[in-house]
């Protein structure tokens, strides 16, 4: 592990194994933070703003590419080399993962059909794609910023962790079969679903039946249920309960509310019931959660 400090803020380089780092970079100021490091052309950048925002800029400041909270960037180019030059907001925390393309092929060299950056159409090009993180995601970056472990594991939990990453982050729909998606064609219908999406999120503490929702947004329920399947990649109730285990993970990090309190706000109305949903997700209570993370 390597504590590099920059002229304007710091940031943390974690090698986790030949080709493959992580950054850990936290601007806990109430100014704009300004940091760089040279990646050649032979490295995969994968970027997570967890909270704040960040700005990339490329070609000597002639491009600018903003960051915000909650999403992710990959940054891939074989043609020219990508110097990670950075302005962190204030208040923002981001983690990155930068990995040789030799590892990473070496990682997913029998599903080089699923990667599109693996395959022969973008040998030669430049593949750079933004995306929300996922409630999944979320908790494993979470764990990756806060952990408190003893030394001699500390390397094996990261290792775990930052391959648990990975495989969450490409663990999506296959866009190419989405596209070509009769009912995804349909940009009527897209809104439709993601208006449901919103609704469900909305009132999430009492959320509608299905039958209720299609009737809301227009739409049958076979419709709804598919539809929503090949935007979010999970059904409904599935994708609700994610997000409502991630928002009660967050509350409850802010050590501003009880168990109970979160259970309730997330639509729980026993904590007996919230504890059990908690458990089921991260597979500890709540509680031991929170003890683990050091709070």
């Amino acid at each position: 592990m390597e504590q590099k400090n920059i002229a304007e803020g710091s940031f943390k380089e974690i090698f986790v194994e030949h080709g493959f780092s992580i950054l850990k970079v936290q601007n806990e100021s109430s100014e704009i933070q300004r940091f760089s490091k040279k990646i050649d052309r032979s490295f995969l950048q994968f970027h997570f703003c967890i909270k704040g925002g960040a700005k990339f800029i490329f070609n000597q400041g002639n491009y600018a590419l903003d960051l915000p909270a909650e999403q992710s960037l990959l940054l891939y180019n074989t043609q020219i080399d990508l110097p990670l030059n950075c302005e962190l907001q204030a208040n923002s925390w981001m983690l990155s993962l930068v990995m040789s393309i030799q590892k990473f092929h070496s990682l997913f060299s029998l599903q080089a059909e699923y990667i599109p950056f693996l395959s022969e159409e973008f040998k030669d090009k430049k593949y750079y794609t933004q995306e929300l993180i996922t409630p999944p995601i979320a908790v494993v970056l979470s764990q990756l910023m806060n952990y408190n472990l003893h030394p001699n594991i500390t390397d094996l939990y990261l290792r775990g962790k930052v391959y648990e990453l990975i495989a969450l982050y490409f663990n999506r729909v296959d866009t190419t079969a989405a596209e070509q998606c009769p009912f995804l064609v349909d940009e009527e219908n897209v809104k439709k679903i993601r208006r449901a999406k919103e609704i469900i999120l909305e009132r999430m503490a009492e959320p509608p039946t299905l039958q209720a929702l299609s009737d809301e947004i227009g739409l049958s329920l076979k419709k709804l249920k598919q539809g929503f399947k090949q935007i979010y990649g999970d059904t409904v109730y599935s994708f609700l309960f994610d997000h409502k285990m991630e928002m009660a993970r967050k509350m409850l990090e802010t050590n501003q509310y009880n168990v109970n309190e979160v259970g309730l706000k997330v639509g729980y109305s026993t904590s007996s019931h919230f504890i059990a949903a908690f458990k089921k997700k991260y597979g500890t209570t709540p509680k031991k959660y929170l003890m683990a993370q050091g709070q």
